[in-house]
């Protein structure tokens, strides 16, 4: 079973995600330039989310700090902090992670199950780890670490994604260690917008509060890019791959579900939000709940939507929607409709979708669900 979020939402003038010059991302499709927001900036977004539809458990972080967490987690069975750390850092080491300045050489995603288990395991085989801690720390960067095998074989079991929900849909890849890799259920797509946008710039002034009088200059000015967009966001979920990453944990996949479609269609990233208060919501969400193969339908977007001269009450979402709609019958006619399509509809437009039309979004998550809970038996 795979699910498809299709999502219209205009934002008012933003720069929810920049580049490395601080302008807000773009991208040239259809040979105009379009708004974007970053397939890994929506994906953040989904994971901060999750702080409030999950347990701490059931999520994952991505941290060089690793050792750190680890201390704190022996530092609390009652080891010394400063031993703690060099018995975590050789017992990592030992399976090949590297480190420098206490800090991992790359960034790690980890289960909070995964941190917890390597925790206990360094516990209960600190008689073994501790005397390899201090050799090591006596000539570290001379020799490789060597772990007692059966210590290795399994701290390496740890590693299996820890049944967290956010790795389980997005994934982890490391180089090294290959075997530690996770698959992502989920797939996001880089949002843009339904039409071409040329970037603005907001120049500002701040006043000094404390300069006299007869002073009237600016103490600070400079500016900043934005755009106002109507964006269309696509992410697809392999049901079945879910479940496979969660250790077939029904029950946490209908509640990873539950929380990646709500998150996902509600959340957008947060650059520069104390500056534009860009909290838009959107006006069409469609789900699919299907066993075909995936459809981006960004190419309804091929010829940029716009406002009509001749017509001045038009509505770039309106017109978005219904370019939607004609594109999705088209893709329907020649390839078929597969699966239960629902969607929510704020705008006068009422274009056919093959679908159900709900009255709220709690309604639209309920029906979906419905059928999540009938494919997984929760």
């Amino acid at each position: 079973m795979r699910i498809e979020i299709h999502v219209l939402q205009n934002v008012a003038p933003a720069n929810l995600n920049r580049d490395d010059t601080n302008s807000p991302k773009d991208a040239i499709f259809g040979g105009y330039r379009r708004a974007r927001l970053s397939s890994q900036s929506q994906k953040r977004a989904v994971r901060l989310a999750f702080a409030d539809l999950l347990p701490e458990e059931d999520r994952a972080v991505r941290t060089r700090k690793l050792l750190e967490k680890l201390t704190g987690h022996l530092a609390k069975a009652g080891k010394a902090s400063a031993e703690a750390s060099e018995v975590a850092q050789v017992s990592l080491e030992g399976l090949g992670l590297g480190f420098k300045d206490k800090e991992s050489e790359y960034l790690l995603f980890l289960g909070n199950r995964e941190i917890g288990q390597l925790a206990e395991l360094i516990l209960s085989n600190w008689e073994q780890l501790a005397p390899l801690a201090k050799a090591s720390e006596e000539g570290r960067g001379k020799k490789k670490v060597s772990l007692p095998a059966d210590v290795k074989k399994a701290l390496e079991a740890v590693f299996n994604g820890g049944r967290a929900v956010d790795m389980a849909l997005f994934g982890r890849m490391l180089a090294d260690r290959a075997e530690w890799n996770v698959d992502a259920a989920a797939q996001v797509a880089h949002a843009i917008s339904t039409h071409k946008v040329d970037r603005e710039f907001d120049f500002y002034t701040a006043v000094d509060d404390l300069n006299p009088k007869e002073e009237t200059g600016a103490g600070m000015m400079g500016d900043v890019e934005f755009y106002s967009a109507t964006l269309y966001r696509y992410a697809q979920l392999d049901l079945d791959k879910l479940y496979e990453n969660l250790q077939a944990d029904a029950d946490l996949a209908i509640r990873g579900t539950e929380a990646f479609l709500r998150s996902f269609s509600t959340t957008l990233p947060s650059g520069k939000q104390n500056t534009f208060a860009a909290h838009n919501l959107p006006d069409f969400i469609a789900v699919v709940v299907t066993e075909r193969a995936p459809r981006n339908l960004a190419n309804a977007f091929l010829k940029p939507v716009y406002i009509r001269r001749n017509r001045p009450d038009d509505d770039l979402m309106e017109i978005s929607i219904d370019r939607l709609g004609q594109y999705w019958q088209e893709l329907d006619k020649a390839y078929g409709q597969d699966g239960d399509v629902f969607f929510l509809n704020l705008k006068g437009v009422n274009p056919e979708f093959n679908g159900r039309k709900v009255a709220s979004f709690e309604g639209l998550i309920a029906e979906v669900m419905k059928r999540v809970r009938e494919k997984l038996g929760g």
